[in-house]
């Protein structure tokens, strides 16, 4: 009795874990709704102007640097870098950012 209510309860577990959330955006024109300085487009979003998708390059989704260690402040002994919409501007409408926080060894 004990081994059908373990595979009972297995098997009732095993179904409610593999329902996985699909959540998506149903205008995609969202998700790549890269970030320009040009208020000539037509488009604005999340405040800032949107390039036309077509035009979109990797150079949009991408920044250097971020692997370079900063210069801690001497006091703190902390140095941040971060990255948002203005130094990445593909950030735009995904609603992240990127930080890098180098600490000076004690």
């Amino acid at each position: 009795m004990s081994m059908d209510l373990l595979i009972t309860t297995l098997a009732i577990l095993a179904f409610f874990e593999s329902q996985l959330a699909y959540a998506y955006d149903l205008h995609p024109l969202q998700d790549i709704c890269v970030a320009v300085k040009d208020p000539n487009t037509s488009v604005f979003m999340n405040g800032k102007f949107c390039k036309d998708p077509n035009l979109a390059k990797v150079d949009d989704f991408f920044a250097s640097g971020l692997n370079i260690s900063g210069n801690a402040v001497p006091k703190f002994g902390i140095f941040a870098k971060l990255l948002d919409v203005n130094t990445i501007p593909g950030l735009n409408t995904l609603g992240i950012s990127i930080a890098r926080g180098d600490f000076e060894p004690k």
